[in-house]
């Protein structure tokens, strides 16, 4: 078919990181969602609170934006393929450490030691696979990896739910955290150096010879400072808007169309399912109408489904809310896909990681504000009504982002030397 043509095209080191990459993130997502699952059975067995809980999601999800910045750094520094390799066996690990946990304690700091390597891992892998990629491609190739985030999240449910239930319940939830070290096989198939790209080797040669040391900080020296606010702007809009309401959709399910939790929760990975078949049609929609112009595109699509999601006079009809939860997932999952190709393109290679790391996270942790104001906003008003204005605002972050930065499809990635030469260097001893 036409439209694998992409995958076709290209040769077995980038379709090997190519899977590689989209089983990384899969799994990825995978580990980090079934928490939130699973957070019943974990109350029960480790005698925690909701509070608790809570506690540990959100300190899960500060250091994920943390090490993902730290990620994307060390890539810049020392080769994409390498710190791919680290950050899957880090997240891995600890996942599986998670199994182990006693108390709530112990799993609050192997939480947040595995949101390190959660963080670092999209943004290193998304870097790589951007820079081999055929340039007329790119889109396609990182929104299919993208749309591994809706694998994972089915991935979750069923060990969450059905495998876990195999076990008695206090070994159950043990087993699923001891199977997150499967992604570590695939450090195996990543060569640590010969599979970083040409454009990098280039720019780590050059770094060498002059002996130039990027700073971590160097993505907000003048010259960059315009791009990389942009960038986290829209990050910001994206990711805010879309937990805006999905971080809400089985309490207004609940409480305003008055189902259980657990058809709630069977509406939602039905939002899920919408959200794969989002995520690969913006990433072919991106490479032919521009980034500009999609983010555009599923920014309008998920006010206007969004709206009618939570005012159409549907009740409770599970089958209408079924049909519209599918289209409404379309474009909130969708939004995402074209992080991975702009980003790879809007920074220089010697700063690609560090920039790409720091914009998406900024959005992932600067998120959790939206999802705090939400309730706050929803005191004088309907929840559904709250969840809106918010998700509004995130997209009004979009439009502007999007209005100020460039259009990049298409286009041959480029260094630091065709920036301006402000960027802040240490010299190395």
């Amino acid at each position: 078919m036409a439209m694998f043509d992409w995958y076709r095209e290209a040769n077995r080191k980038t379709r090997r990181i190519f899977w590689t990459c989209s089983a990384g993130w899969a799994m990825d997502m995978a580990d980090s969602v079934v928490y939130s699952y699973m957070i019943p059975i974990l109350v029960t067995a480790l005698g925690m609170t909701l509070v608790e809980a809570g506690f540990i999601a959100s300190s899960n999800f500060f250091a994920a934006a943390i090490g993902g910045w730290i990620g994307g750094w060390l890539c810049d520094r020392y080769g994409r393929a390498r710190i791919l390799q680290l950050t899957i066996l880090w997240f891995s690990f600890f996942s599986f450490a998670s199994g182990f946990a006693q108390n709530y304690e112990q799993l609050l700091v192997l939480r947040i030691l595995q949101g390190f390597g959660f963080g670092a891992e999209w943004a290193v892998g998304a870097v790589l696979l951007g820079e081999v990629i055929n340039p007329k491609h790119r889109g396609k190739a990182l929104g299919t990896v993208h749309s591994g985030a809706a694998i994972g999240s089915g991935i979750a449910a069923l060990l969450a739910g059905p495998f876990a239930a195999l076990f008695p319940e206090d070994l159950g939830w043990r087993i699923v955290f001891w199977s997150g070290i499967l992604p570590a096989f695939l450090i195996f198939l990543i060569r640590r150096d010969a599979d970083d790209s040409e454009i990098f080797k280039k720019a780590a040669k050059r770094a060498k010879e002059t002996g130039q040391r990027h700073s971590i900080g160097a993505i907000f020296k003048p010259n960059m400072l315009r791009t990389t606010s942009l960038a986290a702007l829209l990050s910001l809009g994206v990711q805010g808007a879309a937990y805006s309401i999905s971080n809400y959709l089985t309490a207004f399910l609940s409480l305003e169309r008055g189902l259980s939790i657990s058809v709630a929760g069977v509406l939602v990975m039905i939002n899920s399912a919408g959200g794969f078949f989002g995520f690969l049609t913006n990433a072919y929609v991106s490479d032919a109408v521009g980034r500009q112009m999609v983010f555009r595109l599923f920014g309008a699509g998920f006010v206007i489904t969004s709206l009618f999601y939570l005012y159409a006079p549907l009740g409770d009809n599970v089958y209408a809310l079924g049909a519209t939860g599918l289209i409404y997932g379309f474009f909130q999952f969708g939004m995402y896909a074209s992080f991975g190709a702009y980003f790879t393109e809007l920074f220089p290679t010697e700063l690609r990681g560090t920039g790409q790391a720091f914009a998406y996270n900024f959005g992932r942790a600067g998120s959790a504000a939206f999802v705090s104001l939400v309730p706050i906003v929803a005191l004088t008003m309907d929840l559904s009504t709250a969840m809106v204005l918010l998700g509004i605002v995130g997209i009004a972050f979009v439009a502007i982002a999007t209005l100020l930065l460039p259009e990049t499809a298409g286009r041959e990635l480029h260094d630091l030397e065709e920036e301006s030469p402000n960027v802040e260097v240490l010299r190395a001893p």
